[in-house]
């Protein structure tokens, strides 16, 4: 069996995290160092390593967490003045844990290109 990742291990109950909102298919964090006021991860509960290994089966699930994403926007008032979503994929994103997850950023302005 392959060891869990620690998105996995905070869904299990094993490490904590500060859960914002959970259903059957996902589950919502804060950030542990947020790169804005609001930065939250939507993590699903399905262990899919990275958007590399996503498939059409997933395509619903992927939905789901870009419907999560709006209304957790709309909870964390920035729906309005907007917000960034971003998967990172891979080393050269940054992706340091390989549990899909987006981000939700907001609360301030962002520049583009981003990094």
């Amino acid at each position: 069996m392959a060891e869990k990742t620690l998105f996995q291990r905070i869904m299990d109950g094993e490490l904590p995290g500060d859960i914002v909102y959970e259903d059957e298919q996902c589950v919502v964090l804060r950030d542990i160092n947020p790169q804005a006021p609001v930065h939250l991860l939507i993590i699903p509960r399905k262990p899919i390593p990275s958007l590399n290994e996503v498939t059409e089966e997933d395509a619903p699930l992927i939905g789901h967490l870009f419907v999560v994403a709006r209304q957790m926007a709309e909870r964390e008032g920035i729906a309005r003045t907007g917000y960034r979503t971003v998967f990172n994929t891979g080393p050269d994103a940054q992706q340091s844990i390989y549990h899909l997850h987006l981000h939700l950023l907001g609360g301030r302005k962002f520049t583009w290109p981003p990094g």
